[in-house]
């Protein structure tokens, strides 16, 4: 079994070359300072060239049954092998076989029942990360299911319409657990979206984006805390894929379910996109923009209009943000506009309302620290101690709204932070208004270092404990996690 310091034993704290400087981002490496910090250290591996394998959509789960008011799936977890680079067969652990997970559909008011069963050798937790559900429900760290047993989660669905996803969250293995594929994609939509006359169909594409690193043979090679070596970027399970559409408007629902990689997208020839909606649902209005930024685990809901292209032209998605060159994680996919096509859908200017943030009467202050120092075992801590499953760190009276002000107090190393249960407000960002991207509802928010992010959040539906902590797994795995209880 994975223990901690089995887990740590290869880890090294992102020093030296500088992940992130205080309060900004960090451009792409040259090609010798990557090599100069060791990313990309040891031999080559066989990555295809970009834009020479095409991007598959993800499979859409079925239930396998629809009576009572209620969808019903059975989804097996079990390792299988597949196709990621060409030529190779790389091993990884799924939902149902699929790499990456599948997308599950659901709808506001209906509730989902899923029966996970586990083939694996090790224990595993299911948490729907954004999902609104009882303690029982949540795929706590150490609520976990041994190999060869099965366990049911019920979700009510009693929130807005959202990009949800779902992922392992055995703690002590959840880093690894995603890093090797287990992860997927849990829509919900609700009749406000439903009545809007949004791209929809094959029009609406869920992607996936995350990194990796492989060995010679093609094998997912996993090392706690490897941020310079995991530079091949995947779109829907595949290296720098192309992707042919139509000249016409897409709905892309991005979701980084990368362990620590940040993503900042913009088109190759400066174009713009629309941005609609985020972790929570969609946004009030939509906005313009020319790039999107997404931390580990963050959404966003993104319309492109391809119109305004002539068939036949080709349009990279980069990625502008380090570490790793140019050539190793810059390029992240390529629109390839290939037919024309009738196109009725449009962006309103109003896509929903927001409720009005109730009156927050407590404060609390959450510090995220992880040591930096270059030490064999570093730690990840909130308000400087290491999660312990039997302490609660906060205690919330139900029905009440509160303010929390969260900081990352490293000065190389950047952070997120993820709640579970609520989406929350982001109110502030280092004591200014936040941009639009943040303006709606989220549950996972980027921390570059010094950075501090001022949100808000009502705990009006279940009592319990969860936990909240930073959504770069190998951190939360480090021990950046904490507890609270609503009571």
């Amino acid at each position: 079994m994975v223990t901690r310091r089995s887990l740590l034993g290869g880890a090294v704290a992102a020093t030296g070359a500088g992940l992130l400087t205080t309060g900004g981002l960090t451009p792409l490496l040259s090609a010798r300072t990557a090599e100069a910090s060791g990313a990309g250290a040891g031999k080559p591996v066989t990555v295809p060239p970009p834009f020479t394998v095409r991007m598959p959509t993800l499979p859409v789960l079925q239930p396998i049954s629809t009576a009572g008011g209620q969808d019903t799936y059975a989804v097996t977890i079990k390792e299988v092998a597949r196709e990621i680079l060409p030529g190779a067969q790389t091993k990884v652990l799924t939902y149902d076989g699929h790499f990456p997970g599948p997308v599950l559909r659901a709808r506001s008011g209906r509730k989902v029942v899923i029966r996970h069963r586990n083939t694996l050798t090790m224990p595993v937790s299911v948490h729907l990360h954004g999902g609104s559900v009882s303690p029982e429900n949540d795929g706590g760290p150490m609520d976990t299911f041994a190999p060869n047993t099965s366990r049911t989660y019920t979700y009510p669905n009693q929130q807005p319409g959202a990009g949800l996803w779902f992922h392992d969250h055995a703690h002590h293995m959840e880093s690894e657990h995603v890093f090797r594929g287990l992860s997927a994609t849990y829509l919900l939509s609700d009749d406000t979206e439903r009545s809007l006359p949004l791209p929809s169909g094959q029009y609406e594409v869920p992607i996936a984006l995350r990194d990796a690193r492989f060995d010679e043979a093609g094998q997912l090679v996993y090392v706690m805390d490897d941020v310079f070596g995991r530079t091949t970027v995947l779109a829907n399970g595949r290296p720098s894929p192309y992707f042919e559409v139509a000249a016409r408007k897409y709905r892309f629902r991005l979701l980084n379910s990368s362990n620590m990689r940040f993503f900042q997208l913009r088109l190759s020839d400066g174009g713009q996109m629309i941005q609609i909606g985020t972790d929570g649902g969609l946004l009030e209005h939509p906005f313009t923009t020319d790039t999107i930024g997404l931390s580990p685990a963050e959404r966003a809901d993104v319309v492109i209009d391809f119109s305004r292209y002539r068939v036949g032209t080709k349009i990279v998605l980069e990625n502008v943000m380090g570490p790793g060159t140019p050539d190793q994680v810059g390029k992240v996919l390529r629109f390839d506009v290939v037919r024309t096509a009738p196109d009725a859908s449009r962006v309103p200017e109003t896509l929903r309302t927001l409720p009005a943030m109730a009156n927050a009467i407590v404060q609390r202050t959450i510090v995220l620290t992880m040591d930096e120092d270059g030490r064999e075992e570093p730690r990840g801590l909130i308000d400087d101690q290491v999660w312990d499953y039997q302490r609660i760190d906060q205690t919330i009276a139900h029905g009440s709204s509160e303010i929390w002000t969260v900081t990352n107090a490293n000065k190389i190393i950047p952070h997120n932070f993820h709640m579970h249960l609520v989406q929350f407000r982001v109110l502030e960002r280092n004591g200014t208004p936040v941009a639009p991207g943040e303006a709606g509802l989220k549950d996972t928010v980027r921390l570059f270092p010094g950075e501090t992010v001022k949100l808000h959040a009502t705990f009006d539906t279940y009592k319990g404990t969860y936990v909240y902590h930073c959504h770069l797994l190998d951190h939360s795995a480090m021990g950046m996690m904490a507890n609270f209880r609503i009571r």
